[in-house]
């Protein structure tokens, strides 16, 4: 018998070295449900006392996306890395000891949203003692102030490109864009900074006329957002049930609406079912609405006019602090709810059952989606914990798989140092007379290559003057020094949009497709 087994394995191996060895596939299920597993579960609490989080944020590089932020009612923010090994049996508050490794008291007011920018240095904080904070994470100290909202700064949202320019959102009914660079005063070492731009009365309720005077109106902005063509901005009002987009360049009046109502005439409609939250995926392509009916619209920011392309059901939405997330990719949308639990829908399939994420005992609040970890959420919830979560798919871990094999080959094919110097010698050898023909030969652009163009001899001369210009003018752009780079950059037209006064405000000249040329502007 052992002589039978041992001429089976050595028979096996050597028809896997004559025949190569094959793996086995792990099949591709277009209609595969979601696996959805909890990691893990953090306690918010400081020195005993338990607070519930409003706010978690994952950061937005992939070389520290292992880490996230979490704001609370009573003006925390705890930064937490979801990379450490989490036993079975700890409890949440063990699990807070092991991956919390900063905490600080960043307002002495609720903070009900916070973002990430300048590449995860810096962290924004928005709170209840209507400022924002701008925070320097490694030094862990405030470098500015945000001044100027008379109410709660409930949401904001930076610019996509350039991490200075932010919108934020408040409960005084006004909008505002600000300026990092733009900083006016210093008090205790911290800059104040005021907005360079105010809408106030944004979202104003249709009964607003009919309120005594003495009686303020509801007229809350629930959610703001930077769209990806960075000079549009979406709102989303509380009282009357109504997306808003506007034109940095002109913020007179809003130039498109949408609204997921059916009746824009049922006032008390549009009152109860105001929009919640917003979110955009990466591409910018599609838009998330939350609403007070217990759904969520999609939207197609080129298709606005045509109102929500899909909606999602299935989740309670009893509060204005229940979050929506649409997944960077755009292919799934993320819940919290009111009923305890987290929903997960795919959104080329609407009409299917959401992925439930149980597991926490109260209102899930704020969630969010890892940027760069494919298929790990956050959910927040009343219950004083935030829970990790890994949402695998099929698609995901052959997508990883093919990922890691071509890793495989690029290390496999590695040079070692002298082998590569020589292969770059040899490269450039050879590839110097074609990048110089490719700049000097302009003689084939959009013409034949097998029909040479007859010039005189002056047309030859000025064309080989032109190119040793062309090619002396290269050459001295490389030998610039990185001071006398930036100095270059500082002539270019292109920095003029980089300064304060001219950000909202551009050149009219200057001609940029956005989302406000898909729609007719009424006068």
């Amino acid at each position: 018998m052992e002589s039978s087994r041992s001429r089976s394995v050595f028979a096996n191996i050597g028809l896997r070295e004559l025949n190569g060895f094959r793996v086995r596939k792990r099949p591709f299920f277009a209609d595969s449900e979601l696996i959805c597993r909890e990691i893990a579960g953090v306690a918010v609490e400081h020195d005993g006392i338990r607070t519930p989080p409003l706010a978690v944020s994952f950061c937005k590089t992939s070389r520290n996306s292992q880490l996230f932020a979490v704001s609370d009612e009573d003006g925390h923010v705890s930064l937490f890395n979801s990379s450490k090994k989490f036993a079975s049996s700890a409890t949440h508050q063990e699990n807070t000891e092991n991956a919390r490794f900063r905490d600080w008291i960043a307002h002495y007011n609720a903070i009900f949203d916070i973002s990430w920018i300048k590449r995860d240095s810096c962290l924004l904080t928005a709170s209840g003692d209507q400022t924002i904070k701008v925070w320097d994470v490694e030094e862990n100290k405030c470098t500015g102030v945000l001044i100027g909202h008379t109410g709660t700064v409930k949401s904001m949202c930076s610019h996509p490109t350039n991490s200075d320019l932010l919108v934020s959102g408040s409960r005084d009914g006004c909008f505002a864009l600000w300026d990092l660079r733009c900083k006016s005063s210093s008090h205790k070492e911290e800059f104040c900074i005021n907005s360079t731009g105010m809408v106030k009365g944004a979202h104003l309720s249709p009964l607003s006329k009919r309120i005594r005077r003495r009686k303020a109106a509801s007229s809350s902005i629930t959610s703001v957002l930077y769209l990806k063509d960075e000079i549009t901005i979406a709102t989303a009002g509380a009282p009357d049930s109504a997306l808003k987009f506007w034109d940095t360049r002109k913020l007179k009046a809003p130039f498109a609406q949408a609204s997921p109502q059916s009746d824009p005439t049922n006032t008390k409609e549009k009152r109860s079912h105001g929009i919640v939250s917003l979110s955009q995926d990466s591409s910018g392509t599609f838009l998330t609405a939350s609403c007070k009916d217990n759904r969520i619209y999609l939207y197609n920011t080129l298709r606005l006019d045509k109102g929500p392309v899909q909606s999602f059901s299935g989740c309670r939405i009893d509060s204005f602090f229940v979050r929506t997330m649409i997944s960077p990719d755009g292919e799934y949308v993320l819940s919290g709810s009111s009923d305890g639990n987290a929903y997960i829908w795919q959104v080329n399939k609407p009409q299917v059952d959401p992925i439930i994420l149980k597991g926490h005992d109260f209102e899930v609040t704020a969630v969010d989606w890892s940027p760069s970890e494919i298929g790990k959420v956050a959910t927040a919830s009343d219950d004083f914990t935030v829970r990790l979560w890994n949402i695998e798919n099929n698609r995901c871990t052959n997508t990883n798989a093919t990922a890691s094999v071509s890793r495989v080959k690029r290390r496999v094919t590695a040079f070692s140092n002298t082998e590569a110097k020589e292969r770059l010698e040899m490269n450039r050898e050879t590839e110097s007379p074609q990048k110089h023909s490719s700049l000097l030969d302009d003689d084939y652009i959009n013409n034949d290559q097998s029909t040479p163009i007859i010039r005189t001899p002056e047309s030859q001369k000025k064309t080989s003057s032109s190119s040793s210009s062309s090619l002396s003018s290269l050459s001295s752009l490389s030998s610039l020094s990185s001071s006398e780079e930036d100095i270059m950059c500082e002539r270019t037209p292109e920095t003029t949009f980089n300064s304060p006064s001219s950000v909202l405000n551009p050149p009219s000249s200057v001609k940029r497709r956005t989302i406000r040329d898909y729609f007719l502007v009424t006068p």
